[in-house]
């Protein structure tokens, strides 16, 4: 599948203003291997093949092991192979993400408010909403994978 369109050169305004949002989230003080979690997981949920490839690849090098990585889409099942804030940050995740399957219920709003205060719970859901957005880029433009790159060189 080739790329329909390069969203980076033809919108460099918005794609900076993307990049400011995620550069909010890098700062905002929640972990950062959360965060990348949370990612992945959105663009799972998504089928964004470029952003699967490129949060991966950015776990590993931050020293996620792969047997984690493996069991991200059933964190459920993954017994206490996740802390209880990355299973909190990843049902959060979920439920937003399905926004139009769950409409966000109270119940999953009150479990994550019991893990979060109420600014990382802001920034969570912030960056939550800026993977689909990005996913939505990605997907709609056919972005490459850099594994795809890499195997066709």
């Amino acid at each position: 599948m080739s790329e329909r369109l390069d969203y980076t050169k033809t919108s460099p305004g918005g794609v900076k203003a993307f990049g400011s949002v995620y550069g909010y989230i890098a700062q905002s003080g929640l972990d950062e291997v959360l965060v990348e979690l949370v990612y992945l997981r959105v663009s799972q949920i998504n089928g964004c093949a470029y952003c699967l490839d490129m949060h991966t690849r950015d776990l590993i090098k931050k020293g996620v092991k792969i047997e984690k990585l493996a069991l991200v889409q059933v964190w459920q099942e993954a017994g206490r192979l996740f802390s209880d804030r990355e299973r909190a940050a990843l049902a959060w995740a979920e439920t937003v993400t399905r926004v139009a399957q769950t409409g966000v219920p109270d119940v999953e709003f009150e479990a994550a408010s019991d893990i979060f205060d109420e600014k990382e719970l802001a920034d969570l859901t912030m960056a939550i909403s800026l993977m689909n957005a990005y996913n939505r880029l990605a997907i709609s433009s056919r972005r490459t994978p850099e594994a795809v790159i890499a195997a066709k060189a």
